[in-house]
């Protein structure tokens, strides 16, 4: 039996050829295309994204969120997706009224994926304290430098691999990756594990930092430049795209980040050390991860000292730093031990994520 339901009156919807209604309880995408009517459900069948709030590409319908497209009349996917199909609609014209048949849907069919490898169970595999480095440093391909942030990283990698430790170096200025493009912006749930571009993409290469954040290292050292007073632009490009990791904690209660230390190295020919190492913490910090005491070296001979050949003369020859990098290894796996070893547990994320944390905190304080 049909359900005819009044959406509105055709003048009011004709202005937009994607809008998103509601009638009877069920979201749609209702569709206007040289003067003909169409509808199907609202919800994408990748994430539940908001197909009304759309836009057509020929007879498709693009969800806002990650682009999967659906026909407007029929609801099956783009050509290669045809499998994948949202329930579409009947929809007619009467006195001026656009009606919708909710009795007439079809089914929805999502074809089966296969999981993207970074969505596995996160679980630590056997054997010795893992060190993944991460050099930020941005060089010209072909004409490699001295990098006084990437040499005490290598400094300490070597300290670690010595000390019977798993070790890996991860130059993000050798990866190919793309710039993180505001899904969460879009809403939080758009923003997914793993990462959007990471599954959309298979030629970026920041899998390979997700891998090793969180499957693969109990020890995250990142070392960095100073730069106006900031890290490394590498850094930043890198951490906008870990927002997937720090979301889970927000919209799912999910730690992704288990059980994992993080140190830092910090240097460059400007000074405000203790600020780029501020943010570093509290970034890292706020995705779960444990520091161990003096959790970073650093070396800057301020501000006026615009002799950079004098910087990297005083680096490549300082006993001590280098001697440093290699103890902060040390602290840092002392610290992997312990947390590995559950001797030093960290809190689970709290019921209802990080804003639940806050209003805990806020109560409290009334």
């Amino acid at each position: 039996m049909a359900d005819w339901q009044d959406i509105g009156a055709v003048a009011e919807l004709s202005g937009r050829s994607v809008q998103p209604v509601r009638v009877g309880g069920v979201k749609l995408a209702l569709v206007r295309k040289d003067g003909e009517w169409s509808a199907i459900h609202g919800a994408c069948n990748h994430v539940g994204g908001p197909l009304g709030e759309g836009t057509l590409d020929g007879d498709y319908v693009t969800c806002p969120w990650h682009y999967w497209k659906f026909h407007r009349t029929t609801g099956e996917g783009e050509p290669g997706f045809e499998a994948d199909k949202v329930p579409a609609y009947a929809v007619k014209v009467e006195g001026g009224r656009v009606l919708v048949d909710l009795a007439s849907a079809t089914k929805r069919q999502k074809k089966p994926h296969a999981p993207h490898p970074l969505a596995r169970p996160v679980l630590r595999q056997a054997g010795p304290v893992r060190v993944v480095g991460i050099s930020t440093t941005v060089m010209t391909a072909g004409h490699p430098r001295y990098s006084t942030s990437d040499a005490l990283l290598v400094s300490a990698l070597e300290h670690a691999k010595a000390g019977a430790c798993e070790t890996q170096v991860i130059r993000l200025g050798e990866l190919a990756f793309r710039h993180c493009e505001g899904y969460y912006s879009k809403a939080a749930h758009a923003c997914t594990w793993p990462c959007s571009i990471t599954q959309m993409d298979p030629s970026d290469q920041l899998d390979r930092v997700y891998e090793a954040f969180v499957h693969w290292a109990d020890v995250i050292l990142v070392a960095t430049p100073i730069r106006w007073g900031n890290a490394s632009s590498l850094y930043y490009k890198m951490v906008e795209r870990m927002n997937c990791i720090q979301n889970q904690e927000t919209i799912a209660n999910r730690l992704l980040l288990k059980n994992k230390v993080a140190a830092f190295i910090v240097t460059g020919g400007q000074d405000n050390i203790q600020g780029v190492v501020g943010q570093l913490m509290a970034f890292f910090g706020e995705v779960g991860c444990q520091f161990p005491q003096f959790p970073f070296i650093a070396h800057s001979r301020g501000w006026t000292a615009e002799d950079m050949e004098n910087n990297v003369r005083h680096v490549r020859n300082s006993k001590d730093l280098h001697e440093g990098a290699r103890a902060l290894i040390d602290r840092s796996v002392e610290m992997a031990n312990l947390v590995v070893g559950g001797q030093l547990a960290p809190s689970p994320p709290p019921r209802g994520g990080r804003k639940a944390q806050r209003l805990d905190a806020e109560k409290a304080e009334r």
